[in-house]
């Protein structure tokens, strides 16, 4: 099942696999890419849960919106969606800015979701990283998202991973050349904002955080810091996995999360 359904006032995009009256699992995609980064994902999960993706605004085939976006205007989509389509009280999994998102869930709608995943994520972009960020949103809107297709890939994936698998590369570097230059710079402009360092101590739900061990976009040790912050989250590293640490190493990835969410959901 698939479709667009108007939430805070933008058209978003879902797609919905897996049986009815399953628990649900919503998962959030990271910054430039559409929910088919997830594929490699759904068939470890839907032989009992009941997955949601979506696009973010700006992204895939969601509409860019009217308005500048924050991180937690992200989030009460997510949230929006997730009651409009009954997955509340589900399991939240999102990585990078996805993960960003599921922090903000954690603190603005704390009964929301059953559990928390956050991959390949931070609670702060060092502010000595923002000319970088300037850069990136300087070539979008000036020269094109195209512009940003080989860097991007080259910190998402390692150089091994992109050698031995570049058709499924190539497929994300689609995604990130046909994110709209607004929904990717508004994105970033959220990302930049973002200070959460200090506040996710009041996170209350059940955490899991899931680093790729050769990220080096945002690298383990943030994602040491946030495992540190929310009381009792637990930490499980991708090994040989760069950002995108689902789709390079899948079987790793699906083993952490399925066995996290059973947990979650039997225990």
């Amino acid at each position: 099942m698939q479709g667009k359904i108007e939430i805070n006032g933008c058209a978003l995009n879902y797609r919905i696999d897996g049986p009815d009256g399953a628990p649900g699992v919503v998962m959030g995609n990271s910054l430039a890419t559409n929910y088919s980064m997830w594929d490699g994902q759904i068939s470890a999960l839907t032989d009992k849960y009941r997955v949601l993706r979506m696009d973010k605004r700006g992204h895939g085939d969601s509409d860019p919106g009217a308005a500048d976006v924050t991180i937690e205007s992200l989030a009460d989509d997510v949230v929006g969606l997730a009651t409009e389509l009954g997955f509340t009280g589900g399991h939240y999994v999102g990585l990078s800015i996805g993960g960003m998102i599921g922090q903000a869930i954690g603190m603005n709608h704390p009964a929301a979701f059953k559990s928390l995943t956050l991959c390949a994520t931070t609670s702060q972009v060092p502010t000595e990283t923002h000319p970088m960020w300037e850069d990136r949103i300087a070539m979008a809107e000036n020269e094109g998202m195209h512009t940003l297709v080989d860097g991007t890939l080259e910190r998402w994936f390692s150089a091994p991973y992109r050698e031995s698998d570049p058709d499924r590369v190539a497929e994300v570097g689609k995604m990130v050349a046909a994110t709209t230059p607004t929904g990717y710079v508004r994105c970033c402009r959220g990302i930049m904002a973002m200070a959460f360092t200090d506040t996710i101590g009041a996170i209350t739900t059940p955490t899991l955080v899931v680093p790729g061990e050769l990220d080096p976009a945002l690298p383990v040790p943030m994602s040491e810091v946030i495992a540190g912050k929310i009381p009792g989250a637990r930490m499980e590293v991708v090994a040989n996995a760069a950002h995108l640490c689902n789709v390079e190493q899948p079987d790793a990835f699906n083993g952490i999360i399925r066995s996290w969410l059973d947990s979650q959901e039997d225990g």
